[in-house]
């Protein structure tokens, strides 16, 4: 008999399986040195697919037209509430803006302080403003990067201000997003692991993972196939490039607005690919150490995805 090989099936890299604590990231390391904020975030609204001509010279489509997905962030500006300072991963202060919104407060409990000097690393406290969007929902509060070498007096200079997605991305430019997956409750071994189903005469159990382990040492590998909660997951994917960011919306806006999400009324971004996560989920984008490639579009498709 042939000695038959194939790849496993079901990924190990993602362990363990289990509910993020939010239905919003948690991004902890920020790449990128220029004096400016390093992240920003918006809602997932939709896709479509757009055309352009390759510019990537390493590309193998270089010059040639190209019809890609993308993905539709509608990316509102973010309110600076804060700033946290840093002693190695140890937060040792923070300063709050003066007249912080009554529904951040609430959630932050949080306000004035005084800056810190000598901090080794200084963050944003960032916050969405749903009421500048289509978004029916409070605001949610996380921590982005800065960089330069004056990361103090920058960050305190913009407490209180808005930063927008022009200010932090540029057309072409390679990201990093992190985003929180569909949830799909508790779920068998094989939607949740791709496991193979069992024949018809095995012990009337197809869709088992068939053995748990051996009996010495007599407990099962926390790897085993098994049923439990599957999605809901913090995801993270790197080289997505911004093919546009702008305001225009009749550019992308599709006759009665996108479906299961409605309309975007400002601005927004145009990203490669998928997103991680539904409709309406918080996605946070942050720069990386690709090189951009600048990309003329020549058609948007505003037909409606339903």
């Amino acid at each position: 008999m042939p000695h038959r090989q194939r790849p496993r099936r079901g990924s190990l890299q993602f362990y363990p399986r289990k509910r993020a604590a939010r239905n919003y990231p948690k991004v902890s390391v920020f790449y990128g040195t220029e004096e400016k904020p390093l992240a920003f975030a918006g809602w997932k609204a939709g896709m479509t697919h757009v055309k352009f001509t390759e510019s990537n010279s390493k590309a193998p489509s270089h010059g040639k037209p190209v019809a890609k997905a993308v993905t539709i962030i509608d990316a509102p500006p973010l309110l600076v509430c804060g700033v946290r300072f840093y002693a190695g991963r140890r937060a040792i202060g923070e300063k709050w803006m003066d007249n912080l919104p009554k529904d951040i407060q609430r959630k932050t409990g949080r306000q004035a302080g005084k800056v810190v000097e000598g901090a080794e690393d200084v963050r944003l406290i960032v916050a969405t403003q749903p009421q500048n969007s289509f978004m029916k929902r409070g605001s949610e509060v996380f921590e982005i990067g800065v960089g330069g070498k004056n990361k103090a007096s920058m960050a305190t200079a913009l407490i209180g201000k808005q930063i927008s997605a022009k200010d932090v991305f540029a057309n072409g430019e390679k990201i990093i997003v992190s985003s929180v997956t569909k949830g799909h409750g508790f779920t068998g071994p094989v939607k949740r692991f791709g496991i193979r189903i069992q024949w018809r005469k095995d012990k009337q159990m197809q869709r088992h993972p068939g053995s748990l382990g051996s009996e010495t040492p007599g407990n099962v590998d926390p790897r085993t196939p098994m049923a439990g909660q599957y999605g809901y997951f913090n995801r993270t994917e790197t080289n997505k490039r911004v093919f546009l960011i702008s305001n225009d919306i009749a550019k992308i806006t599709p006759k009665g607005g996108f479906l299961n999400y409605g309309k975007v009324s400002g601005d927004y971004m145009l990203i490669e690919g998928s997103v991680p996560g539904p409709k309406k989920r918080l996605v946070i984008m942050r720069k990386s150490d690709g090189k951009a490639s600048p990309v003329e579009l020549s058609y948007i498709s505003t037909e409606s995805k339903q």
